[in-house]
């Protein structure tokens, strides 16, 4: 948790979906890489991950609410994993539609427990934004 005292940067919505625009595929990010970006790009110490959490799940509403539209907004947000590699049960269609779309990409998901993670997703991660 944030102490008084401690810097932390309260991310904004469109800060966090241009990153997540940002993720090429082949490539992953966690919400670690998303905050460092942005901790580093506003000079702090860290970012609130329980706000950066909540807009990368709105960005993936929006998304799957514009396809059905037909409209595209350029978030390949499952991409976007959270922290460890673990996949995101709150993306529309929970795991199993994550899973699919990170295996449509050629990634290995594998099961840790209850739970679901990209295999070696490490290796994929991208650096620098």
């Amino acid at each position: 948790g944030a102490e008084v005292g401690d810097e932390i940067v309260l991310v904004n919505p469109s800060e966090v979906v241009e990153l997540m625009k940002k993720v090429p595929s082949g490539k992953l990010v966690t919400i670690v890489e998303i905050c460092k970006s942005l901790a580093k790009k506003h000079h702090v110490k860290g970012c609130c991950t329980l706000t950066a959490g909540i807009f990368i799940m709105t960005a993936a509403n929006a998304v799957e609410e514009e396809k059905k539209e037909h409209r595209d907004l350029g978030i390949p947000y499952w991409r976007t994993l959270k922290a460890d590699g673990f996949l995101n049960e709150k993306f529309p269609g929970g795991v199993e539609s994550h899973k699919a779309l990170l295996e449509n990409e050629g990634f290995k998901v594998v099961q840790k427990g209850k739970r679901y993670f990209v295999e070696n997703y490490q290796n994929f991660l991208i650096e620098e934004f």
